[in-house]
This record gives C-alpha cells, sequence and structure tokens, in this order.
C-alpha cells in the first residue's frame, strides 16, 4: 500500500516543500528555507503546520463519555461544552497505547490522534464500541497549526474574535467564508491554534494564513524540534505500551476522580508509581562539546547504565543540542553529569529542568 497524501499535497509541492514518508503519509519534512529558520520563525512570530495525517474522531451518543472513561484515566464527564483535554490511551499494565487530545462542542466528544497510531487508536475505539455510541472517523476533514506568539493577529487579521478564547478551549469559527473548528492548542509550546476544516476548503485556508507576512510554512522537522525543547513525549519515544504517565512526567493527564477510584486501565500500576515514585523519570539533557546525542543512546554513570535517551539532535532556540531521555529517579536533579553512550563513544550531558524553553501559552 503507497503513501497517502493529505489535501494539501500539492500546496506544499508549490511551496517549494521536501516531502517525505511519515505515518503513511506523503509529508513535507521542511521548505526551502530550512528547519532552523523555520523553527526559529515559529518562537518568534508565527509557523503554518500541516497535520491533517492525524485522525479526527467524533463520538457521540448516551455511552460516549463512558466508553472513553473505560479507555482513558480522564474524567470526561468533566470535560465541558467547548474545552480541550489532554488525555492517553491506556493498556493494563499502565503503559500508553497512544496520546490524544479530546474536545467537547455541540455535545460531541472530538477527538484528535496521532497519524502514526490511528488505525491503531481507530480499532482499539471500535473494539469497544456499544450500541448507544456512535462513532465517526472524519477523513474529509483537513487540521492546520498555526503556532506562535504573533499566530493571533495573524487569526484577528482573518475577522476572527479571540476574546475570550483561551488555551484548551475549542469553538467554531469562520475565516472568509470557510466553516471552521478552531482549539487554542498546538504541540509546540508556543500559544497557537489547530483549525479543522472541510477538506476541499483545506488550500484555500492554507493560502489565507500562509498570505500574512508573520507567517512561515514550515514542516515535521521544525515540529519535532519545537516539541522537545518544549519537552512535549512524542509517541515511540518518550511514550510507548511500556511507559506509564507519572515516569513520563503526565501527572496531570491522571483526573483527581479517576485516581482516587482507580477505576482505569493499569490504575494499580500507575497509582504505585504515583505513590511510591516511578524507578525512571523524563528529563531535559543539555550535551557538552557541541556534538548531539540521538534517541537509543545509553546514559550511563560511572560506566553503569542509568537510562535512555529518547529523543535528541539541535535545538535552535537554545542554538545548542539537546535530548529528552528516561533516568534513574535520584539522578533527575538539574545538574547531574551524565555520559551518553552511542556505540562506544561517549558524549558529556548534564540533565536539565523541563521544558527546556518556556511554554508561552495564553490561559484564561
Amino acid at each position: 500500500m503507497g503513501t497517502r497524501q493529505t489535501p494539501l499535497y500539492d500546496f506544499h509541492i508549490a511551496n517549494g516543500a521536501r516531502m517525505v514518508p511519515f505515518a503513511g503519509w506523503d509529508m513535507p519534512v521542511q521548505y526551502q528555507d530550512g528547519i532552523k529558520a523555520e523553527h526559529l520563525a515559529t518562537r518568534d512570530s508565527a509557523g503554518l503546520f500541516d497535520v491533517s495525517h492525524m485522525a479526527q474522531v467524533w463520538l457521540s451518543g448516551d455511552g460516549a463519555e463512558a466508553m472513553l472513561e473505560s479507555l482513558t484515566p480522564t474524567d470526561v464527564g468533566a470535560i465541558a461544552e467547548g474545552r480541550v483535554r489532554y488525555s492517553l490511551f491506556l493498556n493494563d499494565s499502565g503503559g500508553v497505547l497512544d496520546d490524544l487530545m479530546v474536545a467537547r462542542l455541540d455535545g460531541t466528544l472530538q477527538l484528535v490522534v496521532n497519524a502514526g497510531r490511528a488505525e491503531h487508536d481507530i480499532d482499539h475505539l471500535r473494539a469497544h464500541l456499544t450500541a448507544d455510541v456512535e462513532m465517526i472517523h472524519h477523513e474529509d476533514r483537513a487540521l492546520l497549526a498555526l503556532q506562535g506568539p504573533k499566530a493571533p493577529q495573524v487569526l484577528a487579521r482573518l475577522g476572527v474574535d479571540l476574546s475570550g478564547f483561551f488555551f484548551m478551549q475549542i469553538g467554531h469559527f469562520t475565516i472568509d467564508g470557510i466553516e471552521t473548528i478552531i482549539t487554542r492548542s498546538g504541540y509546540t509550546g508556543e500559544d497557537g491554534f489547530e483549525i479543522s476544516c472541510s477538506a476541499d476548503r483545506a488550500v484555500q485556508l492554507a493560502t489565507l494564513l500562509a498570505g500574512d507576512d508573520a507567517v512561515t510554512l514550515a514542516g515535521l522537522g521544525a515540529r519535532d524540534t519545537l516539541r522537545m525543547e518544549a519537552g512535549l513525549p512524542l509517541w515511540g519515544h518518550e511514550l510507548d505500551e511500556t511507559i506509564n504517565p507519572v515516569a513520563a512526567g503526565l501527572r496531570f493527564a491522571l483526573s483527581k476522580r479517576r485516581r482516587e477510584a482507580a477505576d482505569f486501565p493499569g490504575a494499580a500500576a500507575i497509582m504505585k508509581d504515583w505513590n511510591n515514585g516511578a524507578p525512571r523519570l523524563l528529563t531535559g539533557l543539555l550535551p557538552q562539546g557541541g556534538r548531539p546525542v540521538r534517541d537509543g543512546a545509553e546514559l550511563t554513570l560511572n560506566g553503569e547504565l542509568v537510562g535512555l535517551v529518547t529523543s535528541g539532535g539541535f535545538a535552535p532556540s537554545l542554538d545548542a543540542p539537546a535530548a529528552l531521555g528516561f533516568v534513574d529517579a535520584a539522578l533527575v536533579e538539574p545538574g547531574t553529569e551524565l555520559m551518553a553512550v552511542t556505540r562506544g563513544r561517549e558524549t558529556p550531558v548534564v540533565t536539565a529542568a523541563l521544558p527546556l524553553v518556556p511554554h508561552r501559552y495564553i490561559r484564561g
């Protein structure tokens, strides 16, 4: 089976994107100015990303809340109309099957799940469907992410009224006659928006947004460096079926009511780490000497294995290499000196608090 194309494929080609296969899709990894320029433009102004490869799945019906609660540690009933929550699909041992966003709009639970896990997640949901739940996978919709401190001004110049609209909220908006659903969210650590629209209006919307002088087109490369600096986990790196939310620094994703009831998948293992501490914890890592370390590098102290690098590369905002990784809990104190070892080659690293670059969300 060949790779799929988002509704913006021709738009990317026309704008000089370098396309690569990713999670079964042809996606832009970068444009002509390169990853570093796209990254810094997003931090300083606004970057526009095509995230239409992510799956948009809507759940409705009387049993929708209970069904989703049976798969996640989220108090779904507490998600108010117009609000968004970060959530996790968990397995029975407390590992993460995937992370996702859950919103409530017009009484419907609207989910956005990762492209690389979309087939798994949809099958997982389908296997737990009850007669009183309807599930729709909206393959007829596109998703754009407009991220950065000038993103609100870009939307305002297109007539979008953002008064009273803050981080982790969702609503209906019209942009140049295009009906959109916008969440004030994203995965860069910056203020920003994820904009869902009908697939047949995606090029029109992208052209409008990209036409603003504050906006730079950005690809998967910058998306990854931005989320790494922001300390945000990526499934298959900082999250997988063997890593639980406590170890990954995601305690906030475990709703209080669900913790107290311990009625979610993997609750026994997760609450054990919640109460006693996880053996290993996610931390930032700053390589010393200018040489980056990559995921898979072992972390050692005095020759003893104490952790693993899960993401690594160059951090443009820091103008230096950076990484994320899990280390023994006793060693997560910022400033701890370790060694990253790749095929016998050692690079000194120092642990650092997350996020490596402060988040700049606009909260109500």
